[in-house]
C-alpha cells in the first residue's frame, strides 16, 4: 500500500483541462469539497452549477472559512480579486471537472474497484461486500447515498488514500445514468442485483429500465468480472453480452452460488445452504427476506473471486446489519417490534417486506405503515392497488396509508382483498399519521415503517421509536 496520492493545483488543472488563474501549480491541494457548509480551512472548493443554484456566487465565502483554492466556471467573477496564494482553475464546466479529478485519482490511486447497480438492494449489497472483504483488504465505499453524477466521483475521492478495494454503488433514475458513472469509476468487478419497478415512471416497460442497467456491463475487458442474478431473466439475457468473465448467483440450477434450502426466519433473517465452487456451507444472514439473501449471494461471490475463504465469509454473514432505515429491526419496549425500513419504497420491494411480515408469527398483532410510492408514473395507481391486495394478504391487523390519490387507491384495495375499512386508516401527511399510529400501538405488535423518501415515513418510524424506547 502506497502513502497517500498528493495532488497538487497544476497537476488538477491538467487533469480538468482548466485554466490556472491564480496561485502556485505546485501547491497541493487539500481535501476537496462542493459545499461551504461543511468546508475546513485547507479544503479545496469545486463550485457546482445546478437547476437551482450556482456555487460559483459562494467562491468568496469558501474562501473567507479558509478554503485554499477552488476550481470555477469560466466567465464567472467567482475568485476575483483574492490573494493569488488561493488557487483558482478555471474551467468550462465545474461539475465535468469534478468528474475528471474523480476519474483521474481512480486511475492514478491503483485501487481495485467494485460497482453495483441493481433497481433494488445496491446499499445492502454494498455493505456485505465491504464488510466480507474488509478482513483481508483496506476497503471504503460511497460515503452515505452518494452514488449519483456528483456522489460517485466525491466517493472516489477517497481513493487518494490508495484503499485495496473500493466499493461503489451506481444510482440512477434515466437512461444514460449509469454509462457516465461506469466511465467515471472504470469498475474492474461489476455487480448487478435486479430489475425492478423503482423509477418506472421514467421508463416506458421493465424491460427499458434493464437495458439502462445494463450500462454496468459497458467498458468492460476480457480480465473484467460480472457477478449477477441467475434468477432474473432480463438480467441473464443482457449479461450474455459481458465482455470479460461471469459469476453468477441465485437459487436455479447451474448458479456459481447457489442457496437450496432456504429458511425465512422473519425478523431474524434468512438461512441457506450455499454452494460455491470451493465448497458448501450453511450462511445465516439477520437480514429481511429473499431479497436480501439475494444480496448476501452476490457478495459471497465477489468475495471468493478475491479469494477470500468461505468460512470467513460465513463468520462476516453473521455480523451483517441492515443499512439505515433499510429493514432496520429494532426491539422496544412492551414487545414492539419495529421494521424501519422507511429509507425508500417500489412496488417489488413493499411486496417483499409484506412477505417477511406475512411469515413471522410470534407478533400479537401486525402493523403496516406505507407511504406512497413515487415515481411510478401512469402505473401508480395499478401498482399501489396491487400493494393494497398484497398488504391485506399479509394478516395485517392495522393498515396506516399515507399520501395522495395513489395511496387512497392502496387503502381501498387493501378493503376491497377483505381488510375491515376500520383497520385501515389514511392520512396525507406523515405528520399526522405519526400521531395516530403511536395511540394505536400496543404491546406485542410488529410494525412495518415503508414508504418513498418523499413522503417522510421516517417520521413515522422516528416517533415509534421514540414513544416505546
Amino acid at each position: 500500500m502506497g502513502d497517500e496520492l498528493r495532488l497538487t493545483l497544476g497537476w488538477v488543472a491538467e487533469t480538468v483541462g482548466g485554466l490556472i488563474r491564480s496561485g502556485d501549480p505546485g501547491g497541493e491541494i487539500g481535501n476537496i469539497v462542493t459545499d461551504t457548509r461543511t468546508l475546513q480551512p485547507g479544503d479545496f472548493f469545486i463550485a457546482l452549477r445546478g437547476e437551482r443554484f450556482d456555487a460559483n456566487e459562494f467562491v468568496g465565502e469558501a474562501f473567507g472559512r479558509g478554503a485554499i483554492g477552488a476550481i470555477v466556471a469560466r466567465g464567472s467573477k467567482a475568485g476575483t480579486g483574492q490573494q493569488t496564494r488561493q488557487g483558482v482553475i478555471e474551467v468550462e464546466d465545474t461539475t465535468r471537472a469534478l468528474q475528471q479529478l474523480a476519474h483521474a485519482v481512480r486511475k492514478a490511486s491503483g485501487t481495485k474497484v467494485v460497482a453495483i447497480t441493481g433497481s433494488a438492494g445496491k446499499t445492502t449489497t454494498k455493505e456485505a461486500i465491504a464488510e466480507f472483504l474488509s478482513g483481508r483488504f483496506r476497503v471504503v465505499k460511497n460515503k452515505g447515498n452518494l452514488n449519483n453524477h456528483i456522489g460517485l466521483p466525491l466517493s472516489l475521492l477517497q481513493l487518494r488514500e490508495r484503499p485495496d478495494v473500493a466499493v461503489m454503488e451506481l444510482g440512477m433514475n434515466h437512461a444514460g445514468e449509469i454509462s457516465t458513472l461506469v466511465a467515471i469509476a472504470e469498475p474492474q468487478t461489476r455487480v448487478w442485483t435486479n430489475v425492478g419497478d423503482a423509477h418506472i415512471g421514467f421508463f416506458a416497460s421493465p424491460d427499458a429500465i434493464a437495458d439502462a442497467k445494463a450500462e454496468i456491463l459497458e467498458r468492460a475487458g476480457r480480465t473484467h468480472v460480472l457477478v449477477c442474478n441467475a434468477d432474473d431473466p432480463r438480467v441473464m439475457s443482457r449479461a450474455a453480452g459481458f465482455a470479460g468473465r461471469t459469476l453468477t448467483f441465485g437459487t436455479v440450477a447451474g448458479a456459481t452460488v447457489r442457496a437450496t434450502d432456504v429458511q425465512n426466519l422473519g425478523i431474524d433473517g434468512m438461512r441457506a445452504r450455499v454452494t460455491t465452487p470451493v465448497g458448501e456451507r450453511v450462511i445465516h444472514a439477520p437480514l429481511l427476506g429473499r431479497g436480501n439473501l439475494a444480496n448476501v449471494l452476490a457478495a459471497t461471490a465477489v468475495a471468493l473471486d478475491f479469494v477470500v475463504p468461505l468460512d470467513d465469509i460465513v463468520a462476516a454473514a453473521e455480523r451483517l446489519k441492515p443499512a439505515d432505515r433499510r429493514g432496520a429491526v429494532r426491539r422496544l419496549r412492551g414487545g414492539i417490534v419495529l421494521i424501519d425500513d422507511s429509507y425508500n419504497s417500489s412496488p417489488s420491494a413493499l411486496a417483499a417486506a409484506l412477505d417477511v411480515v406475512g411469515r413471522e408469527t410470534r407478533a400479537s398483532r401486525k402493523v403496516a405503515v406505507l407511504g406512497e410510492m413515487l415515481e411510478l408514473g401512469e402505473h401508480s395507481l395499478a401498482l399501489h392497488r396491487a400493494s393494497g391486495t398484497a398488504a391485506a394478504a399479509a394478516g395485517l391487523r392495522l393498515l396506516f396509508v399515507i399520501g395522495g390519490a395513489a395511496a387512497r387507491a392502496l387503502a381501498d384495495a387493501a378493503i376491497a382483498a377483505g381488510m375491515p375499512a376500520s383497520a385501515v386508516r389514511y392520512a396525507e401527511k406523515s405528520e399526522v399519521a405519526a400521531r395516530d399510529v403511536v395511540a394505536a400501538v400496543t404491546a406485542g405488535d410488529l410494525v412495518l415503517v415503508k414508504g418513498s423518501r418523499g413522503t417522510r415515513t421516517d417520521i413515522v418510524a422516528d416517533r415509534i421509536a421514540a414513544e416505546f424506547a
